[in-house]
């Protein structure tokens, strides 16, 4: 979100409902590309952990959804800024200032300055959206192994000490924004009351795929690897429902670029028609890779080139033209590609690629605006400036984020506890944390063991008949194939 809001004016001014519309649509894609983002882990992980999986989105959209309404908004974008890092979390507690102008009506702002007035409570629902889906990116590179109890207490500390805060200094008027006060105006010089060189950082490169991405590596450090992690494979049990995800995620991403323009004007035409050319490009990139270094260009490397180049251009989406935003995306798909195999190579344990794909992507993303943006892009003789500040804001969010994540990450090591005993991990997570199994074959629910539970009144003694021994392993066979 690259507009500022503008304070109401003295004169109460008409609402703009075409804008409003808008935003409303825009927001709703945004909330779909949680449960959109639960579909797509949920059929990378084992049979026994899909629910587990759903269910951290799920836990996370909860979590987060109420501390936002509560002070997250208020930290994002209230009018108290402490020291450029975050905003007073009091000034909007509870959104109750947002719903009442002096007229009855909700407060008014104007996204441009110049009379397109919307409602700000729809803005704090937008925002809501995306702090949701940030906490929940993080969840896939601890797949099957940790407590739900402790990851959504991770949720809630971690949106309210590392999202909220880079939320505010990228958006917020913080040290990584434009402002006259931020970073970029301390080494580039101010013009006109801000800083002479914009980031761009249209849609959330830095707050929402580095951010998370940096953080997902060091909760897998932390959390440590899945049992079997280079010795068993471990395949997605369920490849159509990945992809159904990614493209509920595509879907939804059109309401998070388009959106954060804040109005269906031309900006946002241009950022809808950016997202679908570098998304497209990048699984063409990924493919290409895939089918090169593995002789193979399969499903899984689709949907997952389709969520790189959403990353990639997330950032880029309001500077490229079509065609920078074609090369912007089949690099994208290309390097995410390459990057998902350093998990082996290094030895931690991304279970679900969020290291590989969120944080690759969207460095490249954030760098790649700097050489791309038709503007002040390297590549459109803008000079070295623009790309200089892009190195300097992603550096700045990986180092903030990594870091903060790891004191909450280690102190919850230490307190809570990360880890589901090993007979847990191995027998299912799902049995385990929620007492559930993801699918149920006639009569037979798949989710722990070897990927089948079954219930114990079933099971056929030692002493039963070699016939009915036999019909329950085949049966058991033919669950997990």
């Amino acid at each position: 979100m690259t507009t500022a809001l503008v304070p109401l004016a003295a004169e109460a001014p008409e609402i703009n409902e075409a804008a409003t519309a808008f935003m409303l649509i825009a927001s709703a894609m945004v909330l779909l590309m949680t449960p959109g983002l639960a579909l797509f882990y949920g059929g990378m992980t084992r049979a026994k952990s899909v629910l587990n999986m759903m269910m951290m989105s799920f836990g996370a959209l909860g979590i987060v959804g109420v501390i936002y309404i509560l002070w997250g908004y208020s930290m994002s974008f209230g009018p108290t800024n402490v020291g450029g890092i975050f905003a007073s979390p009091l000034d909007y507690f509870g959104l109750g200032q947002l719903l009442d102008d002096g007229t009855g009506g909700p407060r008014l702002v104007d996204v441009f300055g110049a009379g397109v007035f919307i409602p700000e409570v729809i803005v704090a629902g937008f925002q809501l959206t995306f702090a949701v889906i940030t906490v929940a990116l993080i969840s896939g590179a601890i797949a099957d192994r940790v407590k739900f109890s402790t990851w959504l207490v991770f949720a809630g500390i971690w949106a309210t000490i590392v999202y909220f805060p880079i939320a505010h200094m990228v958006w917020g008027g913080g040290l990584l924004s434009g402002a006259e006060n931020g970073l970029s105006a301390k080494i580039f010089g101010v013009t006109d009351g801000a800083a002479s060189v914009v980031p761009i950082d249209f849609a959330g490169g830095t707050v929402v795929h580095i951010n998370a991405g940096i953080a997902a590596l060091v909760l897998a450090l932390i959390v440590g690897k899945r049992l079997g992690f280079g010795k068993t494979v471990m395949r997605p049990h369920n490849v159509p429902l990945v992809m159904i995800g990614a493209g509920l995620l595509w879907f939804g991403w059109f309401g998070f670029n388009a959106g954060s323009e804040l109005a269906a004007d031309g900006v946002a035409s241009i950022v809808w028609l950016n997202t679908t050319a570098a998304t497209a490009a990048a699984i063409i990139g990924w493919l290409l890779v895939e089918k090169l270094r593995d002789g193979h260009a399969t499903s899984i490397g689709a949907a997952s080139g389709v969520v790189a180049g959403l990353v990639a251009i997330t950032p880029a989406c309001g500077a490229l033209s079509p065609v920078g935003s074609l090369v912007l995306g089949v690099v994208a798909g290309a390097l995410a590609a390459l990057a998902v195999g350093l998990k082996y190579r290094f030895g931690y344990d991304d279970s679900l690629d969020v290291v590989g794909v969120h944080l690759v992507a969207g460095l490249w993303g954030t760098i790649g605006a700097g050489l791309l943006s038709t503007s002040t892009g390297l590549f459109y003789g803008g000079g070295f400036q623009q790309t200089a500040l892009q190195v300097i804001i992603a550096l700045a969010s990986l180092v903030v984020s990594g870091v903060l994540t790891a004191v909450i990450g280690l102190a919850l090591k230490h307190t809570l506890g990360w880890r589901i005993t090993d007979d847990d991990e191995t027998a299912g997570i799902d049995q385990a944390e929620h007492a559930e199994s993801g699918y149920d074959l006639g009569g037979f629910a798949v989710g722990a063991g070897r990927g089948l539970a079954i219930p114990r009144s079933t099971v056929p003694s030692a002493a039963a008949e070699p016939a009915a021994q036999t019909e329950m392993a085949e049966k058991v066979e033919g669950a997990n194939a």
